[in-house]
């Protein structure tokens, strides 16, 4: 990354712990996590003002690198932000099927927004087997999404469990994003 590009760390429900590539990424290259007021009663609009805050608190261009409810995150961000322009471009990692009938009760605040097209090139890389996310419900998010879709074989929710230690494909992914001109 060049020292003016800052990489904003974006953890689903219940946050990234210590073992997953998120976190391994903040100790290794800096990253920055989006703190939020509260890991698990995740609220779209709190959630939403915390990333906010957290571009406006960083100046210069942006990459985001988020996991399973911080994919949509990013993207219900992009759709009310005037600081979108900024993004160079997103890795979005397992986002969850906001549409299942098995959605926690939790995540329900999520579900009534329909994904949009992104104003930034994106990478949506799912899992075959992910636990919160059908291949074709993955296919589908990135649709609408516009994003480049890379299906990975076996990896769970791509999470610390699914063994990718700081995950250097991931991060070789984000950073094909550096090059990327702003909008």
């Amino acid at each position: 990354m060049t020292p003016t590009t800052t990489v904003l760390i974006l953890p689903g429900w219940q946050g990234s712990g210590p073992g997953h590539w998120q976190s391994l990424w903040e100790r290794r290259h800096g990253d920055l996590r989006v703190e939020q007021h509260d890991w698990d009663i995740p609220l779209r609009g709190d959630w939403i003002c915390q990333l906010e805050h957290a571009v406006l608190a960083h100046s210069g261009p942006l990459l985001l690198a988020a996991h399973s409810l911080g994919c949509h995150l990013a993207a219900g961000w992009s759709a009310s932000s005037r600081h979108a322009s900024r993004v160079r471009g997103a890795l979005l990692v397992a986002p969850p099927d906001l549409q299942r009938a098995d959605l926690p009760a939790a995540l329900h605040s999520w579900r009534s927004h329909a994904p949009g097209r992104l104003p930034f090139p994106a990478h949506l890389v799912s899992s075959d087997d992910d636990p919160y996310c059908a291949p074709t419900a993955a296919t589908a998010l990135a649709a609408a999404w516009n994003a480049r879709h890379t299906a990975l074989p076996a990896l769970g929710h791509i999470n610390a469990a699914s063994g990718l230690g700081d995950w250097p494909q991931g991060r070789a992914w984000l950073n094909e994003f550096e090059s990327t001109e702003l909008r």
